[in-house]
């Protein structure tokens, strides 16, 4: 099967490391055009230069912060004044761990900013030449948690269920539009993000933190730790036209980790 995007505009958030940035370099190879957002620009400005062009691509970026959503609103507003994406990726950072007597209203407005209402605005603003053009793909970022919640991460349980209901609603009123919306639950990947809960646990439980990694090894069916281009074979292959029936779905990748089905 091959998995060809070339022609194709992309845009990916949170893309300086990790997870986005495996799925920028995954689309780029699949022959898309990337737009990359994050906080860091040299990162970014790397990353850009190391994309494939091979098939025509031309790639950019936009240092954004999605922590400031009124700052983020007005970058990203401009940004489609004179650009239009086929394939938009919703990612972000997360918010901060802790268990939910840890967190406090305004954290939870806060995450409600960071996660969901950061993803409705950009997708509003994406649909517009998808629709015209009747082609869209929309994945979104979510997390393992939406089905089994992790107790230490009580602000992105609820924020990311809210944002894959939202998807799975989205989904069936743009059917008809050939746009897909799908969102995909992240496992175990090995990542900074995965790092700083681990080291965050270690303290807590007065533990090395490589116990805290052996330990979350050993729950995973597969005895491993996501490699993050793996991710980005998925997401990938749900923005290609070979994954034109598959919407309104949420796709576990976690090397058997969930339990339930």
């Amino acid at each position: 099967m091959n998995i060809s995007l070339e022609n194709k505009k992309a845009l990916v958030g949170g893309s300086s490391g990790g997870i986005g940035k495996a799925i920028a370099q995954q689309l780029a190879e699949s022959g898309a055009s990337v737009t990359l957002m994050s906080r860091n620009d040299n990162k970014l400005r790397q990353i850009v230069s190391d994309l494939p062009t091979e098939q025509g691509q031309e790639h950019q970026y936009l240092v954004v912060d999605f922590s400031d959503f009124e700052g983020y609103k007005s970058l990203i507003s401009k940004f489609f004044e004179s650009n239009s994406v086929d394939i938009l990726v919703n990612n972000t950072q997360g918010p901060s761990a802790g268990n939910a007597l840890e967190k406090q209203t305004a954290d939870y407005q806060e995450a409600f900013e960071l996660l969901f209402k950061t993803v409705v605005f950009t997708t509003e603003l994406a649909l517009k030449n998808m629709r015209e053009n009747r082609w869209g793909r929309i994945i979104n970022v979510a997390s393992v948690s939406v089905k089994e919640p992790l107790s230490y991460l009580a602000l992105s349980n609820t924020i990311r269920a809210a944002v894959v209901t939202w998807a799975k609603s989205l989904s069936t009123d743009v059917g008809q539009d050939k746009i897909t919306v799908n969102s995909v639950l992240t496992g175990y990947f090995d990542t900074e993000r995965i790092e700083q809960l681990n080291t965050k646990k270690a303290e807590q439980l007065g533990i090395e933190k490589s116990e805290v990694r052996a330990d979350m090894e050993s729950k995973v069916p597969v005895k491993r730790i996501g490699d993050p281009k793996e991710y980005g074979y998925l997401v990938a292959f749900l923005a290609s036209d070979n994954a034109a029936y598959i919407t309104g779905t949420q796709i576990p990748i976690d090397g058997g980790l969930l339990k339930s089905l």
